[in-house]
């Protein structure tokens, strides 16, 4: 990822919050539980934001793993923010963004941040606003406050303007056997070894996990290996680049065993194409 070397399953902290991504968990101490346990079993990465909450999910890696190993690679986001009823809204604009590294910056109580992603939010062609994005996140990296950049939810072309300015530490986008739009995306990082760490790889997103979890190659491929539906969706992103990284979440240690232990599940070459063709 980057300048950084990580294994392959990393840790999507975004399911520790309560229910819609906001407010705190059910279980604290459960959530706490899982980022140790996360951290104790090798996961090196933990894909969190601020507005995830907002400040909970920071503040529960704050509290269960500060002061942070060495080798964890801490990555957030910044693009977005959270009404007082929940809702997702924009934080677009340059400043936002310089207040959202800053604001992450306090919750997880570090001086800079391995990776930042900025998450584009509309707009599919690079354009001026574009570059006043990224101008705002190149100089919070020059400022110290982050040491590598990241982009989600973007397109091939937006990749390509954006390599012109900086270099790329990842891509964040969706990407699983339901939705495969990222596809040109995911060749594009493929060929330039850039990490491509597909969000909502269970099916968690907007099409919900039906979409995954519910397919009927899936659940066959799952079958015929003794294993759960999960552990082949991730098996099968794992296979389908060298630069991909998989950052499943969940707020069960059980859940949690079950993610990482996709890591070793091997797919031939025709259950590959039979999920990829579904």
């Amino acid at each position: 990822m980057g300048p950084f070397s990580v294994s392959a399953v990393g840790f999507g902290a975004m399911r520790l919050t309560g229910p819609g991504v906001f407010g705190p968990p059910g279980d604290r101490g459960e959530a706490l539980a899982v980022l140790r346990e996360a951290v104790a079993s090798g996961v090196d990465h933990i894909d969190t934001a601020q507005f995830y909450g907002p400040d909970v999910v920071n503040e529960l890696i704050r509290d269960a793993l500060y002061p942070y190993p060495d080798d964890l690679i801490l990555v957030s986001k910044v693009g977005a923010a959270r009404d007082r009823q929940g809702r997702i809204i924009a934080a677009q604009q340059p400043a936002q963004l310089r207040q959202g590294i800053e604001d992450n910056l306090r919750t997880l109580s570090v001086d800079a941040l391995p990776v930042v992603n900025l998450r584009l939010i509309g707009g599919s062609e690079p354009d001026a606003f574009f570059d006043d994005q990224l101008a705002a996140m190149v100089g919070a990296r020059d400022d110290g406050l982050l040491k590598a950049i990241g982009l989600s939810n973007i397109t091939s072309a937006q990749l390509l303007h954006a390599l012109q300015v900086t270099d790329v530490a990842c891509v964040q986008n969706e990407f699983h056997v339901g939705n495969r739009v990222s596809q040109p995306v995911l060749d594009e990082c493929t060929r330039r070894g850039i990490a491509f760490v597909p969000f909502a790889s269970l099916g968690f997103g907007m099409t919900g996990p039906d979409a995954v979890l519910g397919r009927s190659a899936v659940m066959e491929e799952a079958a015929r290996l003794g294993v759960r539906p999960a552990q082949v969706a991730l098996a099968w992103a794992l296979a389908v680049s060298p630069t991909v990284l998989v950052i499943p979440g969940t707020s069960s240690r059980r859940h949690l065993r079950d993610n990482l232990a996709a890591a070793s599940i091997e797919l031939d070459a025709e259950a590959i194409h039979r999920l990829s063709s579904t």
